[in-house]
């Protein structure tokens, strides 16, 4: 068991605890209770910190959940924004391949980059499933038999508009799939 120091000032007495029953329970009860004014309608995040607010569960970006073993998701009616599951650099994590391999010989300059940013500053951010590969060729593919998800390249669908950055992956490591092909192991998604 992992404990987490309560946020400073907190009293632990204070602190809701829910089961799943008394999570269910709450929850309905909120929905019975009709329309209710996002409590912080000028961010994104306003649903999800409106429920925390209704729930007693005090607001925190830590990697945990935020009512006993269940993290809590709120979004928009017709939202076109992804829900992020978690955060969790891939496999094999010893190589460190986000800053060795896929920042250095994937990444692009940062849009910041000469401004809040040094010059030199790169960025390798993707947004990936398995039904379609991002505009810069990545994807995923769920490895059954092994037991993982495996993050994969394809330059054949890279959109036109990435053409320079698509030469540069090409004269660092060429345009081949992955030579180290980065993963999440199952066991290691049902952990987090």
């Amino acid at each position: 068991m992992t404990l987490f120091p309560a946020p400073h000032g907190t009293n632990m007495s204070d602190i809701k605890i829910y089961t799943k029953t008394s999570l269910a329970e709450a929850l309905i009860g909120i929905r019975s209770r009709g329309w209710i004014k996002n409590a912080r309608s000028e961010n994104a995040g306003g649903i999800g910190n409106t429920i925390e607010d209704l729930l007693g569960i005090q607001e925190n970006n830590l990697p945990i959940p935020n009512a006993a073993e269940w993290e809590l998701k709120c979004q928009r009616i017709k939202t076109s924004s992804l829900t992020t599951l978690l955060h969790l650099d891939p496999s094999p994590r010893a190589m460190k391949l986000i800053p060795s391999l896929l920042l250095p010989c994937y990444g692009w300059k940062h849009e910041e980059a000469g401004r809040k940013y040094p010059e030199s500053e790169m960025s390798f951010r993707q947004t990936i499933n398995a039904l379609h590969r991002t505009d810069r060729g990545f994807g995923i593919y769920v490895n059954k038999q092994d037991r993982k998800i495996e993050i994969t390249f394809n330059h054949d669908v890279v959109d036109d508009r990435h053409s320079a950055w698509m030469r540069e992956v090409d004269r660092k490591v060429g345009l081949d799939e992955l030579s180290t092909q980065p993963y999440w192991g199952f066991d290691d998604l049902f952990t987090q």
